[in-house]
Order: structure tokens, then C-alpha cells, then sequence
């Protein structure tokens, strides 16, 4: 299927709990209560938010994604409160039929099944629409709590890429995993 066709207009995907949908300009308050959190950001690749430029400076890197890629991040939106709490994304090589999982969201929302709630519905979408192969997702090593995430979904551990990733200020090792669509039940 072609891209235009997939994502125009911007797939809105539904759980129980949640909306999956476009990041929009309106969502930079709740983007950035969670963003600036430097305990959140701890164990990803960008750091904290310090103000609301850079939380727009974000959302117009989510924009650019749409409109080069014809593919970004979602908005992740608890639908009781109608809050953006995070977002999830699949970076897509289209080449390959794989694409890369990435999620962040707000620790006032962590233990409560949200996150696999996200990244079933993401995966779901991945193989059924995409029509994708392959499904991957990385996290260091110290962060029990993703890789948590991604065996409770079905991910496999591939295996540690040692010093794989410059994040920080230091080389970092990287813990692997992915999901087949033959393994995607």
C-alpha cells in the first residue's frame, strides 16, 4: 500500500485506554509536564526539556517527520483526561519491511499497563498495515522497566550491541530485541 494512502489522513488508533493519534501544536503543555521530567529522561537518548522552546522545538521535529517521511510519532492520549502522556513511534525503513520502536511516557503514568497498551496497539498496526517484516526496539541495559515492556509484548532479546551508542556524553551498550510477524500472534 502506498504511503499517502496508509497515513492520510494520520491513522487515530484506539485502545481501551488510550488514543494513539498526530502530535498537534496544542498538545506542548502536556508534552512538556512530562518531557522536562529528568528522571524520565534518564535512561533515553535526549535529554530533559528545560523550557517550552525546546518542547515546541519537538513538535515541529514531529511536523518535519510527517511531512518528509510521510510518518512520526504519535501522540499518546489517556482518553479520561484527554492528556497526551507520551509518545510512541515506529521509525519505518520501508526498504527492509522493518521499522524501530521507540516510546517515552510520563512516569505519573508507569505500572498501570499503558505502555504495553501503546506498544501492542503500535505493533498491531505495524504488521497488519504497514505490512512490515520486522519490529525492533533497544533500551540500555539498565533500564529494566522497557525491556520489561518489550518481553511482556512478545519481543525476543537479540543479544547486548556492546558500546553501540553515544549517548550522554559517554559510549553506552545497547540491549536489542525484536518481534517477526511470524512471531505476532
Amino acid at each position: 500500500m502506498p504511503i499517502q494512502d496508509l497515513f492520510t489522513p494520520y491513522p487515530r488508533l484506539d485502545t481501551n485506554r488510550l488514543i494513539l493519534r498526530q502530535v498537534e501544536e496544542s498538545d506542548i503543555d502536556d508534552i512538556h509536564a512530562y518531557a522536562s521530567d529528568p528522571m524520565l529522561t534518564t535512561h533515553l537518548t535526549w535529554d530533559a526539556h528545560r523550557t517550552l522552546q525546546d518542547t515546541h522545538a519537538f513538535i515541529q521535529f514531529a511536523f518535519k517527520q510527517y511531512e518528509e517521511n510521510g510518518v512520526g510519532p504519535w501522540a499518546i492520549v489517556w482518553k479520561e483526561k484527554n492528556q497526551v502522556i507520551g509518545t510512541i513511534d515506529l521509525v519505518w525503513n520501508k526498504k527492509h519491511y522493518s521499522a524501530e520502536l521507540a516510546y517515552a511516557i510520563s512516569r505519573e503514568f508507569w505500572r498501570q499497563g499503558l505502555g504495553t497498551e501503546a506498544v501492542k496497539k503500535i505493533i498491531n498496526f505495524g504488521f497488519k498495515e504497514m505490512e512490515l517484516e520486522r519490529i525492533q526496539a533497544r533500551c540500555v541495559p539498565d533500564n529494566i522497566a522497557s525491556y520489561r515492556l518489550m518481553e511482556t509484548v512478545g519481543m525476543t532479546y537479540e543479544g547486548t550491541l556492546r558500546k553501540s551508542m553515544f549517548r550522554k556524553g559517554k559510549q553506552e551498550d545497547i540491549k536489542m530485541y525484536s518481534i517477526l510477524r511470524n512471531e505476532y500472534v
